[in-house]
C-alpha cells in the first residue's frame, strides 16, 4: 500500500449515486485567494474505498505547494491530504473499516470537504478518547516525526538534535520525541513567543534566527562541536548552514521545502567532516498498511500517554481555508492548523 498525493480515478464498479458536499476547489493556481468554497458531487465508494464524512481537516505546507502549482495536480480540485471523521459508506472488498467507525488518515487527496472518497487502507481506527481535533492533527505531521527521528540517525542521550521550525506543529512534535530518547534540543524560530512554546515542549536552547545566525549560534551553544542530528524541513534558507552547523559525522535529513529547494552541494564536500545527507518523504514509510498502522500506534500511545503533545494552534470554518492559508504560509502560527467542516460531530 503506497499512500499518494495523486487524484485518483474512480474506482471500477463505483455506483453512479452523486451527493452534493461542501469543499473547497481550486480552479487555477495561484495564492490564498483561489480557494473556493463550492457544491461539488462526490460518488458512491467502488472497489476497495471508502464514503468518510469529515469533521475536521488538517492544514499542511503541502496544500501550499499544490495551490501554488509547485506540486501540479489536475485542475480543478479539491485540496487536502488529512483528516478525520466518521465512515459513511464502504465499497466491495473492504474489511478494514465499517460504517459508523471513527478514522483518520492523511496521504488521501480532497480532504477540503464535508466528504471525502479514500483508499480504506489509509484509513486509521481513532479511539474513542481521541477528538476529532486530535484525528485530524497527529496523522501527518505524527507519523513524519516518527520516521525521521527513527529511520536515519535515532537520537541517544547525549546527542545534540538541531530542529528547523522547532515551534510549528511539526517542530514541536519533533522537539518532543527527540527530547523522549534523551537528546539535547536546539530549535530555531523566528520570535520570542514561538520561543516559549517551543521551550514547552522541551528544547533545551533557542536561536532567534531573525536575530541570530544559527550556524554560529550553534557552534557557541555546543562548544564548536555542532548538531550531531539536523533536521530540516525549510530548505533554501536553511540547507547550506547546515553543512557548517553539523558536527563530525553529522547527519541531516531535509523532508521540506518551506523557503524553497535547497541549493545544490558537490558532494566530496560532506568528506571534510564526514556528513551524511538523507532526504524523506512520508509516503515512501507507509508503504504497507502494517507499516501505516505501526507508525500510527505509536503516535496514538504518545498522546494517550501524555509525553506527546498536540498543540492545536486555531481551528477555522471550512469557507476560511483561504485564511488558514495565509496564516501557514506567512509562519504565523505555532502548533497546528485545522478546518472545521461540521458534517460530522458524534
Amino acid at each position: 500500500m503506497q499512500l499518494t498525493t495523486e487524484a485518483k480515478p474512480k474506482a471500477e464498479g463505483a455506483e453512479n449515486k452523486k451527493t452534493s458536499v461542501k469543499a473547497i476547489v481550486i480552479e487555477q493556481y495561484g495564492g490564498p485567494e483561489v480557494l473556493k468554497l463550492a457544491d461539488t458531487e462526490i460518488g458512491s465508494p467502488g472497489q476497495g474505498q471508502a464514503l468518510v464524512r469529515l469533521a475536521m481537516a488538517g492544514v499542511n505546507f503541502v496544500d501550499i505547494y499544490q495551490r501554488r502549482g509547485t506540486y501540479a495536480r489536475q485542475l480543478p480540485f479539491t485540496p487536502g491530504l488529512e483528516g478525520a471523521g466518521i465512515v459513511e459508506e464502504v465499497g466491495e472488498g473492504v474489511t478494514t473499516v465499517k460504517p459508523g467507525d471513527r478514522v483518520a488518515y492523511t496521504g488521501q487527496p480532497g480532504a477540503y470537504a464535508e466528504k471525502s472518497l479514500v483508499q480504506a487502507d489509509s484509513l486509521i481506527p481513532l479511539p474513542a478518547d481521541l477528538s476529532f481535533e486530535q484525528g485530524a492533527a497527529f496523522p501527518l505531521q505524527g507519523m513524519t516525526a516518527h520516521y525521521l527521528i527513527h529511520e536515519f540517525r535515532k537520537p541517544k542521550p547525549g546527542d545534540v538534535v538541531l530542529i528547523h521550525a522547532a515551534a510549528g506543529g511539526m517542530g514541536l512534535l519533533l522537539v518532543q520525541w527527540a527530547r523522549r530518547f534523551g537528546a539535547r534540543v536546539i530549535g530555531t524560530v523566528s520570535t520570542e513567543e514561538k520561543a516559549k512554546a517551543a521551550r514547552q515542549a522541551g528544547a533545551t536552547d533557542l536561536i532567534l534566527y531573525t536575530q541570530q545566525d544559527f550556524v554560529s549560534e550553534t557552534k557557541r551553544l555546543t562548544n564548536g562541536r555542532g548538531a550531531d542530528l539536523i533536521i530540516d524541513g525549510v530548505g533554501k534558507t536553511t540547507f547550506t548552514g547546515n553543512l557548517e552547523a553539523a558536527a563530525l559525522h553529522g547527519h541531516i535529513v531535509i523532508f521540506g521545502a518551506a523557503s524553497g529547494p535547497a541549493d545544490p552541494i558537490v558532494p566530496n564536500a560532506l568528506m571534510v567532516r564526514s556528513l551524511s545527507v538523507s532526504g524523506g518523504s512520508l509516503q515512501n514509510y507507509l508503504l504497507t498498511r502494517d507499516e501505516l498502522m505501526h507508525r500510527a500506534s505509536d503516535v496514538i500511545e504518545g498522546i494517550k500517554r501524555g509525553w506527546l503533545k498536540l498543540r492545536i494552534f486555531k481551528v477555522l470554518p471550512l469557507a476560511e481555508a483561504s485564511e488558514a492559508h495565509r496564516l501557514l504560509e506567512n509562519r504565523l502560527t505555532i502548533g497546528k492548523l485545522l478546518l472545521a467542516t461540521g458534517a460530522a460531530t458524534a
